[in-house]
């Protein structure tokens, strides 16, 4: 038996039961293999089923709004897939008349949909033969056949993509497909794969070869960014002061208190924030920045210096769509303490 045909056969077998796996609507999938795109299928399972359940048509999810939409998204982190979301829903509705696009070129017009997602869902609708990539894949596809090459480099990238449009099955591209992310998430795993009980394990060439901790190679590529954030809980009778952010940095279009940026840590409060304490303080890592989080109380602060300020009640703070550091402030003993 070939590659494809034991993949398969593995799959039909041991594929996960997920809510989507039996559907051929196109928008259900898209939802789901971007909510998938960055986070484990654990942790972003309950945020789908949300998601769907709120919005169960691209219809739907094209009349809402924008904050309604990152609400409902809160916790998933990485929002620009929300956004891209709503956006691409309605071009869908306007510009398409509604009908959802299932092919893979028509598919990557749609804004945040790469070649991964368009290639899973081009596959699974329209039975496209073309192979879909993702960091499973990768990793699956060097160790069987032995890429040498760096799988985040050009030459590493195309020798994987080459691999798996070679051995992708024609007759089931879309369960091809899916039974790889499996099977990489499940049996070939980054640390401690289960190769002793993998049904490969005569033909693959890492194994064979005693490689397996040592691909796939990537080139490490990130430079991480430094930023201090400095967040000034204001508070006026039952409401506290907040902010929507704007475009073009993280966390764009969420809510937050006040916020001043510093070049380095501030250990306390200087010249104009003078009046006031720390209340809690933490760390959030981004993919390519590390935020350093602090909270501080402030009585004497100069509003006017603060744009788009908004005075949100504080039993309404719960309705607005806020990233995860700044929900966890709201549930904290320390910020209940003080608005209480």
């Amino acid at each position: 038996m070939n590659f494809s045909s034991i993949l398969l056969q593995w799959y039909a077998q041991n594929k996960r039961d997920l809510p989507w796996r039996d559907s051929d609507n196109p928008y259900v999938i898209w939802i789901a293999e971007v909510v998938f795109q960055q986070t484990r299928i654990e942790q972003g399972l309950p945020f789908f089923i949300r998601f769907i359940q709120k919005f169960p048509s691209v219809d739907v999810l094209a009349r809402a709004k924008e904050e309604s939409v990152l609400k409902m998204w809160q916790g998933l982190g990485y929002y620009s897939r929300a956004r891209n979301l709503h956006f691409s829903a309605k071009y869908i509705v306007n510009e398409l008349q509604g009908f959802f696009p299932t092919t893979y070129n028509e598919l990557l017009k749609l804004k945040g949909v790469g070649p991964y997602i368009a290639a899973e869902v081009a596959s699974v609708c329209s039975n496209e033969v073309i192979a879909a990539i993702d960091g499973n894949v990768q990793r699956v596809i060097s160790r069987y056949y032995g890429v040498r090459e760096a799988v985040n480099s050009p030459v590493g990238e195309k020798a994987v993509r080459a691999l798996a449009n070679e051995h992708i099955s024609t007759t089931h591209p879309g369960d091809f497909n899916q039974a790889l992310m499996d099977f990489g998430s499940s049996m070939c795993t980054p640390k401690s794969p289960n190769c002793e009980n993998c049904v490969f394990n005569e033909s693959c060439w890492a194994f064979r070869n005693d490689e397996v901790a040592n691909i796939p190679l990537k080139i490490n590529k990130v430079k991480v960014r430094k930023r201090f954030f400095n967040f000034l809980l204001v508070r006026k009778g039952n409401a506290v002061a907040m902010q929507k952010r704007g475009p073009g940095d993280v966390w764009q279009g969420l809510y937050q208190p006040l916020l001043f940026e510093s070049k380095v840590e501030m250990k306390s409060l200087e010249m104009e924030f003078s009046e006031g304490y720390l209340l809690k303080e933490g760390i959030r890592q981004l993919s390519h920045q590390k935020l350093h989080l602090k909270f501080w109380a402030v009585s004497n602060l100069e509003i006017a210096n603060f744009e788009d300020v908004e005075w949100i009640s504080i039993s309404d703070l719960h309705l607005l769509p806020v990233s995860k550091s700044i929900e966890q402030l709201f549930s904290s003993n320390e910020f209940q303490k003080l608005v209480t």
